[in-house]
């Protein structure tokens, strides 16, 4: 099930579907408009940022116990930090010695930090694969399969020679939207399997946006 929301430059309709509701979104150089267009191509500097550095592992171990910690109870958690530490200490140091060798011979590369982890965690996954490695006990714990069943996941490729594309749901029970953002209309399919209502979930999108529209505008958003 595939439906479409779209907002375009277009007088007000109803309902959700091809060519369905319509708000104005500016191109327009005025300060005062929301979306503006911009006279610098969006790569223009990508070759001039600074290269990231991996993280520690310990970092990266911290970041994910921190993710987990509100979905888990007590004695669950409990024994996801032994899972940890033992990964920590053990076959994931070695890993990670494998990993920051491998960087520094690919300096045209760059990792991304910040509070993510689950980048790091995954290529020492597949590394220990690559390796001939039995998958390490860490992998192997319930909360690791929890946090990265990924209920929505989205992708974008914005280009005017790109109408609207669509990402597929990554677990049975997910939506898997694709969105683009024009400069003078935004929109997305969002899929799904057949025991999820994607139609439903996209009203929700429209009503999102609508009262973004209208926080943006100065108006009081409905309820």
């Amino acid at each position: 099930m595939v439906p479409r929301l779209l907002l375009r430059a277009w007088p007000r309709c109803p309902a959700v579907g091809p060519g369905a509701p319509s708000r104005r979104l500016s191109a327009a150089s005025e300060p005062d408009q929301y979306l503006q267009r911009s006279i610098v191509p969006t790569m223009h500097y990508q070759d001039s940022l600074p290269r990231l550095p991996i993280p520690k592992l310990e970092d990266t171990i911290r970041r994910y116990l921190n993710a987990l910690k509100p979905l888990l109870d007590d004695g669950q958690f409990r024994k996801t930090e032994q899972f940890c530490k033992s990964f920590e200490n053990g076959i994931g140091k070695e890993l990670h010695k494998q990993l920051v060798a491998q960087d520094k011979q690919n300096k045209h590369t760059s990792y991304i930090s910040g509070q993510g982890f689950d980048r790091h965690l995954f290529v020492l996954r597949y590394l220990a694969a690559a390796k001939g490695i039995i998958l390490p006990e860490f992998y192997l714990d319930p909360a690791y399969e929890q946090i990265n069943h990924n209920v929505l996941s989205t992708s974008t490729l914005s280009s005017p020679a790109v109408n609207l594309g669509g990402f597929a749901p990554v677990v049975s029970d997910g939506f898997g939207i694709g969105y683009a953002v024009h400069d003078n209309w935004i929109g997305c399919n969002v899929s799904s399997y057949p025991g999820r209502n994607a139609r439903e979930f996209l009203q929700c999108v429209e009503k999102a946006l609508e009262d973004i529209f209208d926080a943006l505008e100065g108006k009081s958003i409905k309820s």
